[in-house]
């Protein structure tokens, strides 16, 4: 995992979670609470919520997101700049500004005039921005995003099969595509991944939002430090049954996970709470490494069969190896004695221990757990249904 310099401020596994705190000069941005167009309003609102709460990066958005609004164009995005740039000229407190656009153009301007970073929303849409971030030697945060800057975060909507194949889109899945796009257009050395969590477009679904979340840990197959924006998203209400002022909660603890599994920037409205939250997830998570003396030794992060086949993907070496890496315990209960014993006769390579009159252990390699599914599939009645479960388990 390699860390990125944001003007001074580290970022990366050997570093604290970072806060990312969120200021709108947009008035048709949805959040009523971070939106200012006075410059001292806005300063003052970056001092007190923001930096004194603990934000180590104020974020600054020119443009609401929100797919319900038209698209600003670059010209009228620079027209709005002269507001963020007044605000960060007012503040007294010390954060890393980053400026939110989809335009090269506004980045340079804003980069040119005082901003430290830029979080581009629409995945290097425009093939300018990286070029612009990599002059100016300035971290860039890239959201997952179709090569379309009208249509940021509208991963479903890439045309996949044009953009990779006819037989990958197929079968891919929205947490697959979503890693093609962060991929898209290629990272900075600064780069910083967003897997653009949201309703992005009609197409993306809470349960997609869902998925991308249980494997967040993939991503970091890319080697790239990852930012997270869920503080109070849909994805997380729907598990609680919350509306947005009732979702603090539910955010404050999908933040530990997220640092639990790979997060280092969370961006967020509810400065605070988010970072203590984020705190109690970096001291809790267990990735080991060691140095000494300019030497250094790393256990990649890697907690399932799927984790490992992402990474030796991108270091180029064949994911079927990693069908041989790990031991798993497997508890089953509900067989009989007669399908106890038909079990035993299959999983040759395997170990098999019948623990009590409804509980049976079988250990065995990734490989081997994965047959002993196939073959389970193709008895009757109650190891038909075990095996069908073993085999989704397996995945």
């Amino acid at each position: 995992m390699h860390s990125v310099d944001a003007a001074g401020l580290g970022i990366g596994d050997e570093h604290p979670p970072r806060i990312m705190g969120v200021l709108n000069v947009s008035e048709e941005s949805p959040y009523d609470p971070s939106v200012y167009d006075d410059p001292g309003d806005a300063a003052r609102y970056v001092d007190e919520e923001l930096i004194g709460e603990g934000a180590d990066i104020v974020d600054i958005g020119l443009e609401s997101a929100n797919k319900r609004f038209d698209v600003l164009s670059a010209k009228e995005e620079l027209e709005r700049l002269h507001v963020a740039l007044d605000t960060i000229e007012s503040v007294s407190g010390d954060a890393i500004f980053s400026i939110e656009t989809r335009y090269a153009d506004v980045a340079e301007a804003a980069l040119s005039q005082g901003f430290d970073m830029v979080n581009d929303i629409a995945g290097f849409a425009d093939p300018e921005m990286p070029t612009i971030c990599a002059e100016y030697d300035v971290a860039v945060a890239k959201m997952a995003s179709p090569p379309d800057l009208e249509r940021p975060g509208a991963v479903r909507e890439t045309d996949w099969a044009a953009r990779k194949s006819p037989e990958w889109a197929k079968q891919a899945e929205y947490v697959d595509q979503v890693y093609e796009a962060l991929k898209q257009n290629g990272l900075t050395d600064k780069t910083i991944i967003d897997p653009a969590f949201g309703s992005w477009s009609e197409a993306q679904t809470i349960e997609d939002d869902h998925e991308t979340f249980r494997r967040l840990r993939e991503f970091r197959a890319l080697g790239k430090p990852m930012l997270v924006s869920i503080n109070r998203k849909n994805f997380l209400g729907a598990i609680a049954d919350r509306e947005t002022d009732e979702r603090l909660p539910v955010s404050l603890a999908a933040t530990s996970m997220a640092v639990e599994r790979g997060a280092h920037v969370i961006r967020t409205h509810d400065v605070a709470e988010t970072r203590d939250a984020a705190l109690i997830g970096k001291a809790f998570t267990d990735r080991a490494s060691g140095a000494d003396d300019g030497l250094s030794v790393s256990r990649l992060d890697v907690r399932s069969n799927r984790e490992l086949r992402r990474q030796l993907a991108e270091f180029d070496i064949d994911p079927a190896l990693a069908d041989d890496w790990e031991m798993h315990l497997i508890e089953i209960g509900g067989l009989d004695s007669t399908a106890r014993n038909r079990l035993s006769s299959i999983a040759t390579g395997a170990v098999v221990r019948h623990v009590s009159d409804n509980e049976t252990l079988l250990v065995g390699s990734t490989a081997t757990v994965s047959e002993v599914a196939t073959c389970l599939q193709a008895e009757e009645g109650h190891l038909e249904r075990i095996g069908i479960l073993l085999a989704d388990m397996m995945r």
